[in-house]
């Protein structure tokens, strides 16, 4: 199943923010708008697939997150990159890591975000928070990790990328 991931992949970004608040630093999701094609109505970071225009996928990271939540590049400061994820939708997505001057003004692109929220980051770095589920993935079970915060349903690609943040934030 991992050759057939990994082969002919697109490549995608997507910014994890976080982002300081008076308190606390949040990482800031998305709600992906119900008419999608891909995964839609899922949290999922800001992102998408890179464009012939962009020179990286951290422009793509960039570019993607302000056209979807408004968030200006000049106002991240990226200070890193998780290992690339493969998609069953044929994407190789790399995780662009950036602290957001905050608290941003978002501007919500409603044809494909129905909504942004953000999770404390202490919330995310606790693996108390996690709970393993079984999914059928092309005839195969798999385990998977989610988080549920707040109501919100954490899984999939997203929760595979925050245990990775996880795991380099906490030097594990």
């Amino acid at each position: 199943m991992r050759d057939r991931l990994w082969g002919g992949l697109k490549p995608a970004g997507v910014l994890i923010p976080v982002i300081q608040t008076r308190t606390e630093l949040t990482v800031l999701l998305t709600q992906r708008a119900a008419d999608l094609k891909h995964h839609p109505g899922q949290v999922s970071f800001p992102g998408g697939r890179m464009e012939e225009h962009d020179d990286d996928v951290r422009v793509t990271a960039l570019r993607e997150t302000h056209e979807e939540v408004g968030i200006n590049p000049r106002a991240v400061s990226v200070i890193g990159y998780l290992e690339s994820m493969p998609t069953i939708t044929g994407y190789a997505v790399t995780p662009v890591i950036g602290l957001v001057e905050g608290p941003p003004q978002l501007s919500i692109d409603t044809t494909e975000v129905e909504y942004a929220f953000e999770v404390p980051l202490d919330f995310l770095l606790d693996e108390r928070n996690e709970r393993p589920v079984e999914r059928r993935l092309e005839g195969e079970t798999v385990t998977m990790m989610e988080l549920q915060y707040e109501g919100q349903r954490i899984w999939g690609a997203t929760a595979m990328m925050l245990q990775a943040f996880r795991k380099i934030i906490l030097d594990q």
